[in-house]
């Protein structure tokens, strides 16, 4: 008998950082295979077009929340306002994130705080939130933690400690919840990213120096492009995937295996 694998029909996906890049790109992936989405994000907006696009485009329900990840208040109260409609968190994606790129010697206490604040406390209250009201009561989730290749290595290209100090806290963070949540049925995975195509990291990418860098590090000699990261969500998603937890798996080209 055919199986139609990955399919996410009638389950509920929250996604952080939905309002750009990969957050949009994993969003419609995850409709594409049928499940509801709420897309989070600071930009009302922002969310708003994202969630009229995936209703009108893979007819699933789409609910756009504002939600600052950096306050504890804020990530209750929309975790409340999802189990009120949906009454149950099947998928959360931790893709919510921000990145300084400043020399170690020059960055302040307030700089790096900031960043871990919101890529790894955020993440942590997310993930915290959804498994204490719906995973944990439901004995299901997949939680995916979108960390980075600069979760997993360092690099002289660029001053960042403080994005690489937040990454490989994600990366870590993902292994203990998994230890710790598995005898509840709850899958937690990291994404590591690569270099990605898109509007935030363009002029970088696009820079002479910079891909001269890349085709050095970069076994496949090319970035990625945003849509190449939805595969690797929506297997880590599925019901399929209930043996994989506490992977960190890089979307790269290659970089980390160098």
């Amino acid at each position: 008998m055919k199986k139609n694998f990955f399919d996410l029909s009638g389950r509920t996906a929250v996604i952080t950082g939905c309002s750009a890049g990969h957050g949009i790109e994993m969003a419609k992936a995850l409709a594409n295979q049928g499940a509801n989405i709420v897309p989070i994000a600071r930009r009302q907006n922002k969310i708003e077009e994202v969630a009229d696009t995936l209703e009108s485009e893979y007819s699933v329900k789409a609910l756009p929340l504002r939600c600052d990840i950096a306050d504890s208040g804020q990530v209750d109260k929309t975790v409340a306002k999802i189990m009120k409609e949906f009454g149950k968190i099947d998928i959360l994606i931790n893709n919510a994130g921000v990145g300084d790129i400043m020399p170690a010697e020059d960055m302040t206490d307030e700089q790096f705080g900031t960043e871990l604040n919101i890529d790894l406390f955020g993440t942590f209250r997310m993930c915290r939130e959804a498994a204490k009201r719906s995973m944990i009561p439901n004995r299901y989730g997949r939680i995916i933690n979108v960390a980075s290749i600069y979760g997993l290595v360092g690099t002289k290209i660029a001053g960042s400690s403080s994005y690489h100090t937040a990454k490989g806290g994600v990366v870590n963070l993902t292994r203990s919840l998994a230890a710790e949540w598995g005898k509840y049925g709850i899958t937690v995975n990291a994404i590591c990213p690569g270099f990605f195509n898109n509007p935030e990291t363009q002029t970088t990418l696009d820079s002479p120096d910079f891909k001269a860098y890349s085709n050095l590090v970069i076994p496949e000699e090319r970035y990625g492009n945003p849509q190449e990261i939805d595969s690797a969500a929506i297997f880590l998603a599925a019901e399929e995937s209930s043996y994989i937890t506490g992977a960190a798996i890089p979307v790269d080209g290659g970089f980390t295996c160098l």
